[in-house]
């Protein structure tokens, strides 16, 4: 048999690897104990790192939950704010609209005032809608109507979107949305508090222009007066229990200065409405004044105690203003005569009336018919002979017609 030399070297790696798994064999019988124990420290470190692992971020995450309900506590707490906030600015809206509609606008506080803004012509949504919007145009969640305070929790507690603030906590948001809600009730608050203040500033003016026209006539509006209301209800008797004021602050106090000068106009108001300011002959031109003229019949300087108006026999007169009728009858002079007392000492006359359609104790309005011109009594033709006696002195009707024009914006 021949051996060849790869025959050698084949046999000689065959034994090699033999003896090779012999000795690694042999090494780990004799090491065995020692590689398991390694392994076995090996495995308990690693589980005690994922165990330690697992305390951390079970302990970050009961501290976020924590946070997360502290601020959900806050924003909750925050949003019922604001829902009170809200509550009171409609509580106020209606209150303020209430007694904007008793000044029934710029036209009923006179021609010569400055326009009144209605106070609820550009109201601000009391749900902070402006704040909230430019707050969701900030996080990128414009285009959504109908923002109320409820939804401004889910805006807190929202996802940041990519381009909104990097590193913005939870409570940094909500503080800057009702930030921003906040102010917009502000604006809202300090508008209320602008207008009312025009609004009795505008009151207390046409009060006073009414007043100082009045005055002109010679009849002096007594302080306080009040007259029935059209429900029947005297504002005067009023009365209750002393009870503390509620604490609205500013708002409250303006408000009732403003329910007082609004008041203080109707009262103005029905106390004017009282005098005779219309003209008792509208279609009908003045003839003579008051004052000294030649008597007709007598030709000689007299008393013509009121004015004359050209009217044709039947024409309609009316009355300048409500009263009571004292007088309705022949009287001398006059003639036919109508006699109304308007109260504060203030009585009108109709005379030459050649029909009269009222009797004694009526209670006239304003503008009623009461009569038909004539030329009955001392008289050259025919014509309504008007008068106007305060506390029994004749005085110039004149007086009463001019004021009635300059009133006109104020009363109507």
């Amino acid at each position: 048999m021949t051996v060849r030399p790869w025959m050698a070297a084949l046999v000689t790696s065959v034994v090699g690897v033999f003896g090779i798994g012999y000795l690694a064999a042999t090494t780990y019988l004799v090491l065995r104990d020692d590689l398991i124990g390694g392994t076995i420290a090996r495995q308990a470190r690693m589980q005690h790192e994922y165990e330690d692992r697992i305390t951390a971020l079970r302990a970050q995450v009961d501290r976020v939950t924590s946070r997360q309900l502290l601020d959900q506590q806050v924003v909750e707490e925050k949003v019922e704010k604001l829902l009170q906030q809200q509550s009171a600015l409609w509580s106020r809206r209606d209150r303020l609209g209430a007694l904007a509609r008793s000044a029934d606008a710029s036209e009923d506080l006179g021609a010569d005032v400055p326009p009144v803004v209605e106070p609820l012509a550009y109201e601000k949504p009391a749900d902070a809608h402006g704040g909230v919007e430019a707050i969701e145009e900030i996080m990128g969640m414009s285009g959504e109507v109908n923002a109320t305070p409820m939804r401004l929790a889910a805006l807190a507690y929202a996802p940041l979107l990519p381009g909104s603030r990097d590193k913005e906590t939870v409570s940094d948001r909500a503080d800057r949305i009702f930030s921003r809600v906040t102010l917009s009730l502000k604006d809202v608050e300090r508008d209320h508090m602008v207008r009312m203040e025009r609004l009795r500033s505008d009151a207390a003016r046409a009060s006073e222009a009414i007043r100082t026209i009045v005055e002109r006539t010679g009849v002096a509006l007594p302080a306080g007066t009040t007259a029935a209301s059209a429900s029947g209800i005297d504002r005067t008797a009023i009365g209750g229990p002393f009870v503390e004021p509620q604490n609205d602050e500013p708002f409250g106090k303006s408000l009732a200065a403003l329910d007082s000068a609004l008041l203080e106009l109707e009262r103005t108001r029905q106390a004017a409405r009282k005098l005779p300011l219309a003209n008792p002959a509208p279609a009908s031109d003045i003839t003579s004044n008051f004052g000294n003229r030649l008597d007709p019949f007598l030709g000689r300087l007299a008393l013509h105690a009121g004015i004359d108006f050209r009217a044709s026999t039947g024409t309609r007169i009316r009355t300048a203003a409500a009263g009571t009728v004292t007088v309705a009858g022949p009287t001398g002079g006059y003639g036919n005569m109508v006699e109304i007392d308007h109260g504060n000492g203030v009585v009108t006359r109709y005379a030459h009336l050649s029909v009269i359609l009222v009797n004694v104790g009526d209670h006239v309005r304003a503008d009623d018919v009461i009569a038909k011109s004539g030329s009955t009594g001392r008289s050259t033709g025919p014509h309504l002979h008007y008068e106007v006696r305060l506390n029994d002195q004749a005085v110039d009707p004149m007086r009463f017609l001019s004021a009635g024009t300059k009133l006109a914006g104020y009363l109507n």
